[in-house]
C-alpha cells in the first residue's frame, strides 16, 4: 500500500514495527478496504480513526486532510514521534516507557543545538 498524506504518520510506525498492512487491519480492527481509502486521500471514520490512533500512539489530526500538525524536524514532533512508537510497543511496561520517554526528552535538550 502507498501511503497517502492520511496514512504518512501511520506508514512510519507500521514500518518501524515491521508489520504488513494485513497484519494492521487483524491488530487494529480497521478493514483493509477503509487502510486503503485512506491511502487514497479519503478520511477515516471514527471508530477507524480512534482505533489507529490508540494503536499508534499517533495523534488523531495526523489522520486528517488540513489539520496543522507540527513539521518534521521539530523538536515536539520528534519526541511525540519516539513517543508513539515506544507506546506501541508490547513488550515494556508502563513504567519502562515513561522511564525511557524521559531519558530521551532529558537528552534530546541537553545535546540539541542551541
Amino acid at each position: 500500500m502507498t501511503a497517502g498524506r492520511t496514512t504518512a504518520p501511520l506508514a512510519s510506525t507500521v514500518e518501524a514495527k515491521r508489520l504488513t498492512w494485513k497484519q494492521v487491519s487483524q491488530s487494529t480492527g480497521v478493514s483493509a478496504s477503509t487502510l486503503t481509502r485512506m491511502a487514497q486521500g479519503k478520511r477515516p471514520d471514527a471508530s477507524s480513526l480512534a482505533a489507529l490512533s490508540a494503536w499508534s500512539g499517533i495523534n488523531p489530526a495526523a489522520f486528517v486532510e488540513g489539520v496543522e500538525t507540527p513539521t518534521a524536524g521539530d523538536k515536539q514532533d520528534f519526541v511525540t514521534e519516539f513517543s508513539a512508537l515506544l507506546r506501541a510497543q508490547k513488550d515494556l511496561s508502563g513504567d519502562a516507557k515513561n522511564a525511557l520517554e524521559g531519558l530521551v526528552r532529558a537528552a534530546y535538550e541537553q545535546f540539541k543545538v542551541k
